[in-house]
């Protein structure tokens, strides 16, 4: 029985040249939130993943092992609900109001987008907005607060 992986440091995109990374590991939004959980890599190997409680596994992230292996994460294509606004004032109001409900958001120049939820939809398409369904990566803003991913930064 082949040897699960053990990957317990996570290399955010900024800091590694991922590109060449042969192994990889396509997670949804729900999973990439999670520090400690058991997954499949995309060749079939089985993972363990060990990480700093907090952290939020980004798109290009990799994740290193003990023994030298190193792992990068594919976000998962998932179904999301993308409003798409050139009128910034509707689209901050939507933000606005999808925020309010503490809803995991992804921002563009002039689109939002959530995970799937027809209720949100609704409240959306009362401000006279479309939502657009379809499946795409879904990459939300990190909150203010957040506190996963610590690295060392010098502030001069």
């Amino acid at each position: 029985m082949p040897k699960t992986i053990i990957l317990e440091e996570v290399l955010p995109q900024k800091e590694f040249a991922s590109e060449s990374i042969e192994l990889s590991l396509t997670l949804p939004y729900e999973k990439r939130q999670k520090s400690r959980f058991r997954a499949q890599l995309n060749n079939g190997e089985e993972a363990g993943i060990m990480i700093e409680r907090g952290s939020v596994l980004r798109n290009g992230d990799c994740l290193k092992s003990k023994e030298g292996i190193i792992v990068k994460v594919i976000s998962a294509d998932e179904a999301v609900s993308t409003i798409e606004c050139d009128n910034a004032f509707d689209l901050a109001r939507a933000a606005y109001h999808l925020g309010n409900r503490h809803v995991p958001l992804q921002v563009g120049n002039t689109w939002l987008r959530y995970i799937n939820d027809h209720v949100l939809d609704e409240m959306v398409k009362g401000f006279g907005l479309t939502v657009k369904h379809e499946s795409a990566p879904f990459e939300p803003e990190i909150g203010a607060y957040h506190t996963g991913h610590t690295h060392s930064h010098s502030h001069h």
